[in-house]
């Protein structure tokens, strides 16, 4: 004999499904969207890296598609193109973060003064650079650096100092990096800054402390978590290198189609159509993110853990 349902019984499964409802409701439409836009071309991109185009007689026949299991990973690995665009990537690592962050945390701090005048003026000057559109930023640099027709550079001629700006590029696309970046990573520090308690503040000026004594020893040592955020970011995303590089492409002799790992993959991919090392590349890339992400986020986490333990 079956127990009849109370009026209770029934509330607490209402109760129940408008618990668990309503969140999954709000949530399909982000993984209707995750899947379409992040695991499909992901599964997709490892489905073309397993796979090569093989052609029939001397090119005249049609192409088959063979797979080639980790063959394309294979080839990729051993091109020195592609190893070569990870030692340009830690080069301009080494060179563009120190001088990114200072920059962005310099701005920050001397905005975040007492002394500074116009500050939300100064926060959309410096953050328009990095809303500039692409095409844009590419025909400015583009010209900026072109010579013949270079202001800069005819200057630096006409006062008889022979750069060659564009004879290692390396200090050119830093350049475009931090023009484009200092002021979107300013606006972050400058967020974080703003949500320091105004008592701890107060209190390092009653202890005596200095505006440099108080930028040092307090503000930058709370708003530590923010710079490693970005600094993570940061590395992550110089793995992506493209645009900058890809802008100076034609007119810095230096700058090959192989320049970084993601023009590797967009020159075998629509210059040489060899959409199997293109999709190998990207995954490598992918990973190499992945675990670099990994390392310093476990890093990160094992050293906030050893100051939160370490005895006062």
């Amino acid at each position: 004999m079956t127990r009849p349902i109370t009026t209770s019984s029934r509330a607490a499964k209402v109760r129940q499904r408008g618990r668990y409802g309503a969140p999954a409701v709000l949530l399909v439409p982000f993984f209707l969207l995750f899947t379409a836009v992040m695991v499909i071309p992901i599964g997709y991109a490892v489905y073309l890296s397993l796979y090569t185009e093989h052609r029939s007689g001397l090119g005249f026949g049609g192409s088959q598609t063979v797979f080639t299991g980790f063959g394309n990973y294979a080839r990729v690995l051993g091109d020195e193109a592609y190893r070569t665009g990870f030692v340009n990537i830690g080069e301009y690592c080494l060179l563009y973060i120190p001088v990114m962050l200072g920059l962005s945390l310099l701005v920050a701090l001397l905005l975040d003064s007492a002394l500074a005048r116009a500050k939300r003026f100064f926060q959309l000057a410096l953050f328009l650079p990095h809303a500039v559109p692409g095409i844009i930023a590419a025909l400015v640099w583009t010209y900026l650096y072109t010579p013949g027709i270079s202001p800069v550079i005819g200057a630096l001629d006409s006062a008889g100092a022979q750069l060659d700006l564009l004879g290692h590029p390396l200090p050119a696309v830093v350049n475009m990096a931090v023009w484009e970046w200092t002021g979107y990573n300013m606006v972050i520090f400058y967020a974080a800054l703003q949500a320091i308690p105004s008592e701890v503040l107060e209190a390092s000026v009653v202890d005596g402390a200095g505006p440099l004594r108080t930028a040092f020893s307090i503000k930058i040592p709370l708003i530590r978590a923010s710079i490693t955020m970005v600094g993570m970011f940061t590395v992550i995303g110089s793995l992506q290198l493209f645009t900058e590089p890809m802008i100076l492409h034609g007119t810095a002799p230096a700058v090959v189609s192989s320049w970084t790992p993601n023009m590797y993959a967009y020159s075998a991919a629509f210059e040489r159509n060899d959409y199997g090392i293109a999709a190998a590349s990207s995954v490598l890339l992918a990973l190499a993110a992945a675990v670099l992400s990994f390392i310093i986020t476990r890093a990160t986490r094992v050293r906030s853990e050893r100051r939160t333990e370490a005895p006062a």
